[in-house]
């Protein structure tokens, strides 16, 4: 469904990011996934390539605008055109408002919102040259529903979804689709780490009384992926087992 369609996935080491470049991967597409270190590269590239994938794992700092182009300019002197971006990376650093410091706030914006930016412009352009193109952005419901010590985490996944919808609009006429998905809780390695009184107050909010799986936001991402989901675009889809209910 994918073949030979160059994948771009930010954030890949490990959890949702891995799900989605293994998804994607068995899909036929040709994936890059992004590590912060060499040995997560590594990993990528091994996971990888034992999915039968002709991609690689790349090291890139999302937050390091420079580092962005270089590694744009390494996929497509190797693989050609990104025809499917998803920006998953992010980071948290979870404080009272009160007590965050100006650091604190600058590292989340740069690295969960600015990252998008510079990601979606330099991708689009070859997109919008080859009149075809998908851009998944990952949120997270905490940019609807707010949550206490997250205001700056909270602040970029909302402000993604506005970008997003107005990329959108922008690049429409050119084949290029914007999308979000917002996870709800997933089984992660940080909810993992939640104490079991923590972990049952979460579960007393989702009406379907579990938390989802990496896998599960790896299959919406890979609908809005494919060609079925060519007349969807400015969307968000909430994969979060019926958090929040319009």
């Amino acid at each position: 469904m994918l073949e030979n369609k160059v994948c771009l996935v930010t954030g890949a080491t490990r959890g949702i990011g891995r799900a989605i470049a293994a998804k994607l991967a068995s899909m036929g597409g040709v994936v890059i996934g992004t590590g912060t270190t060499d040995e997560g590269a590594q990993q990528i590239t091994d996971y990888l390539n034992a999915a039968g994938s002709q991609g690689e794992g790349m090291r890139l700092l999302v937050n390091d605008a420079a580092a962005i182009v270089d590694l744009h300019k390494s996929i497509e002197a190797k693989y050609g055109t990104v025809s499917i971006l998803v920006n998953n990376a992010g980071i948290s650093r979870n404080n009272l408002l009160m007590r965050v410091k100006d650091a604190e706030w600058d590292e989340v914006i740069d690295t969960n919102l600015n990252s998008v930016y510079r990601l979606c412009k330099i991708c689009v352009r070859g997109m919008l040259r080859q009149r075809d193109g998908r851009i998944i952005n990952i949120s997270s419901v905490v940019g609807t529903v707010g949550n206490i010590g997250q205001a700056h985490y909270a602040a970029t996944k909302s402000a993604i979804a506005g970008f997003s919808k107005s990329l959108a609009m922008e690049v429409a006429t050119r084949s290029v689709t914007v999308n979000v998905v917002a996870p709800g809780f997933i089984e992660t390695d940080m909810t993992g780490d939640l104490s079991d009184s923590v972990q049952e107050n979460l579960l007393s909010s989702i009406p379907m009384g579990r938390m989802g799986t990496p896998e599960e936001v790896a299959g919406a991402v890979a609908f809005l992926a494919s060609p079925m989901s060519s007349y969807i675009t400015g969307s968000t889809i909430f994969v979060d087992g019926g958090m929040i209910r319009h």
